[in-house]
């Protein structure tokens, strides 16, 4: 029986995972601050035996007692909404939270995985993105506070592989959507979806061209697996490689939810990147894995759980 710890379990990713990991018997340590997580997230579990729930924030220090196989790093706002709103927090849980992971990872001779993201490509000028792209980042535009917190936390954890022998996995992961999203966490679909729900209007930010690749959380959470079980150091983009422009997400979002709601075009934010597609090639040839689910099926799964949400 092997023992987990996940940082920011309570989160959207994270609780899934929690739920795969659980479910193929490990024990499970969730280390969650709930600043952008919530304990509803995990509240089906409530009564599981294998599962611990600590609330503290892994910036401040980062202790378990007994031993630890691994630890899954998915702490930080994730949202450009939350980011935006938490900076500091953002860099300091990408700076000092990793770095008290690894700590911990290499005290318990433990595998160390870290969530990092495609945002560590910024505004891509290559595509779609391969792993060995290095980037297009804006170091002190707004959105720096994420990128550049997840760029640190890619060098820390090579850096603990190289000098103590961790053993390490990083996980570059796109745009995810599905169930426990935030219905105001700001990300394109969670937004469109609760915006057609509710009979506003859609808001898109730019002229709907920009385009993005859309993974569904089961799928997501099968790849995260699949590459923290495997022996593959190198970061492994995980993601969905269909790409869609967001007129495209729009008009799909209208027809799934049958509504009626229009249009409204708004500026686009800040650095915010033209497109945005992984290339898939390593996961599936290295981890056998890939998605399943298409954006129809997974937005229409979403649709109804965001239907509950708003009843509730």
């Amino acid at each position: 029986m092997a023992r987990r710890v996940v940082t920011g379990g309570a989160g959207f990713l994270g609780s899934h995972l929690v739920d795969r990991l659980l479910a193929r018997g490990d024990d499970v340590i969730v280390v969650d601050n709930l600043v952008t997580g919530s304990r509803a997230n995990l509240a089906h579990l409530d009564d599981n035996p294998r599962l611990t729930v600590l609330e503290h924030d892994v910036t401040t220090s980062l202790t378990v007692d007994g031993p630890v196989d691994s630890i899954l790093h998915f702490a930080s706002p994730a949202s450009p909404v939350d980011y935006l709103r938490l900076p500091i927090e953002t860099l300091r849980v990408g700076s000092i939270g990793t770095l008290n992971g690894l700590e911990l990872a290499r005290e318990k001779e433990a595998t160390f995985m870290l969530a990092s993201t495609s945002e560590i490509y910024g505004d891509p000028q290559v595509h779609p993105q391969r792993e060995d792209y290095w980037g297009h980042v804006n170091p002190i535009g707004p959105r720096s506070v994420y990128d550049e917190a997840k760029r640190f936390a890619e060098a820390a954890t090579m850096s603990y592989r190289r000098e103590h022998g961790v053993e390490t996995r990083i996980a570059r992961i796109f745009n995810t959507y599905g169930p426990r999203m935030q219905p105001d966490d700001g990300r394109v679909v969670s937004n469109f979806i609760v915006q057609a729900l509710r009979g506003e209007s859609l808001t898109i930010y730019g002229d709907g061209s920009h385009t993005r690749s859309f993974c569904f959380v089961d799928d997501e959470a099968a790849g995260l697996l699949a590459l923290h079980d495997s022996d593959v150091a190198e970061p492994t983009n995980i993601g969905n490689p269909t790409e869609f422009t967001i007129a495209e997400l729009a008009e799909l979002v209208q027809e799934i939810t049958g509504s009626g709601s229009t249009i409204e075009y708004r500026p686009l934010p800040t650095d915010d990147p033209t497109q945005r597609k992984p290339d898939i090639s390593q996961a599936r040839a290295r981890l056998n894995w890939e998605p399943t689910v298409d954006l129809r099926d997974g937005l229409a799964r979403t649709a109804d759980y965001f239907r509950s949400v708003i009843n509730r």
